[in-house]
């Protein structure tokens, strides 16, 4: 089990990291979200023993992570660092070698990782020429290839179009499956929700919220409604704690001050008869990073 028990992080007068505490078990995922700044990456460089911590402990099973043990963690940075020069082949097994993999273990393994994440391209091609983002599913090859016990990903789905982002969360599940920690920045808040088993949020340094994605989601009550019925917004409007509506592909989102408010809506929407969709649910988590981190009313 990893540990953050009451982590700080000055850097002269600022104070980059204020009392963090987290618990990552093995075959979970936890999400760390924030602005830019927030202190996400600051935490991941102390961790990894990048730069010293001010104070507090990090602990692997109850002990300083030790060199043998940094060994089984892989590090997806934000800054991507891949050699251009050299072949895909090269890179990864350079990788794989600094986590003590053996060198025709890695060769063999990293065929399949290229076939799984749909890598356009041979070992043998120059990492040059790769697009953007096949170079970037091949430095998470490089990441993963050993088969970390502990995996930290900074901003893994930057610059990647859906299709690809979904690839690569599969590969992130099948870690965590096989008994994997793992901790993840990212701004995509919809990835977040959707792989997190916890999430910690930063803003400034400071922790806004920390807990189960869900009872965090639920823990702001069911205020907010899918809806897809021919019925105005005036008439909705005219309903006693609606504070706003904004259109939302085929239908409308609702926005409610108290989850009781969606009982008087529901009994309005339905009062002829059929109804095609109406869903009554908890803020998205991008609702809430933009109430509790960005400030806006939503």
């Amino acid at each position: 089990m990893f540990e953050i028990k009451d982590l700080n992080k000055y850097f002269a007068d600022k104070h980059a990291v204020n009392d963090l505490n987290m618990t990552i078990k093995p075959g979970e995922v936890m999400g760390l979200i924030g602005q830019n700044g927030a202190g996400k990456t600051t935490t991941f460089r102390m961790i990894l023993d990048f730069i010293p911590m001010s104070s507090g402990s990090i602990t692997w099973n109850g002990q300083p992570i030790s060199p043998t043990e940094k060994q089984r963690i892989g590090f997806l940075p934000e800054e991507r660092g891949l050699y251009q020069k050299w072949t895909i082949e090269e890179q990864v097994l350079y990788f794989a070698e600094l986590h003590g993999m053996k060198r025709g273990d890695a060769k063999s393994a990293l065929r399949d990782w290229m076939t799984r994440l749909e890598v356009v391209g041979k070992p043998e091609d120059k990492v040059q020429k790769l697009s953007k983002g096949n170079a970037q599913k091949i430095q998470l090859i490089g990441t993963v290839i050993f088969e970390p016990d502990f995996l930290i990903l900074d901003e893994p789905f930057t610059g990647l179009d859906p299709v690809n982002t979904e690839i690569m969360m599969n590969e992130i599940r099948r870690l965590k499956k096989n008994g994997a920690s793992i901790i993840f920045s990212s701004h995509n808040m919809a990835g977040v929700e959707k792989l997190s088993d916890s999430l910690t949020m930063l803003k400034n340094g400071s922790t806004v919220l920390a807990g189960s994605t869900n009872e965090i989601r639920e823990s702001f009550g069911r205020t907010e409604i899918y809806l897809e019925a021919e019925i105005a917004d005036e008439a909705l409007f005219n309903v006693d704690g609606v504070l706003s509506i904004e259109a939302d592909g085929m239908g409308r989102r609702i926005h409610i001050a108290d989850p009781e408010v969606g009982k008087a809506i529901f009994a309005l929407v339905s009062a002829k008869g059929y109804v095609p969709v109406f869903a009554q649910q908890a803020p998205t988590l991008d609702d809430i990073f933009r109430r509790e981190v960005v400030g806006g009313e939503n």
